[in-house]
């Protein structure tokens, strides 16, 4: 089964385990974030959930993206341009990190396990304890160059 589905179901039982009940907005966001690979906009959020024949406001969706953040099931992705994004919190296997066009505002996902293997080693040589981490390269996506 896809591990996007998975993370969809994984959400809704969380939510409904904590006394939340899963509803048309709810469901509309964590809808949209599971079918999306990266990080999305509140406005891109809200522009998903119409385009697919839902209505939600603005408000709704913060309020809903609040409180995925607070059960550590989305998280806010700062990308240096003063827009908060959002995206599932995934498993271990699925991290990504991400490249942004200074020009055009483009993102895109990248992952490379020679670049966490060595993280892993900084943090092993270090001895700090890595809670988290994230890898934003900047430039100029091949549009804009």
């Amino acid at each position: 089964m896809n591990s996007n589905v998975n993370w969809e179901e994984r959400t809704h039982s969380a939510l409904r385990d904590g006394g939340y009940r899963v509803g048309a907005a709810r469901h509309a966001v964590v809808s949209v974030l599971a079918r999306r690979d990266c990080c999305l906009t509140v406005p891109e959020i809200v522009d998903a959930v119409r385009a697919r024949g839902g209505g939600v406001g603005i408000a709704s969706v913060y309020r809903v993206l609040d409180l995925l953040s607070e059960k550590q099931l989305v998280q806010k992705i700062d990308l240096g341009d003063g827009r908060a994004r959002y995206e599932r919190a995934e498993l271990a296997d699925e991290h990504h990190h991400h490249l942004v066009c200074d020009a055009c505002g483009r993102v895109e996902p990248f992952a490379d396990e020679d670049l966490e293997a060595a993280l892993r080693r900084v943090e092993r040589e270090t001895g700090f304890a890595v809670a988290s981490h994230d890898v934003l390269l900047r430039g100029a996506c091949d549009d804009c160059r």
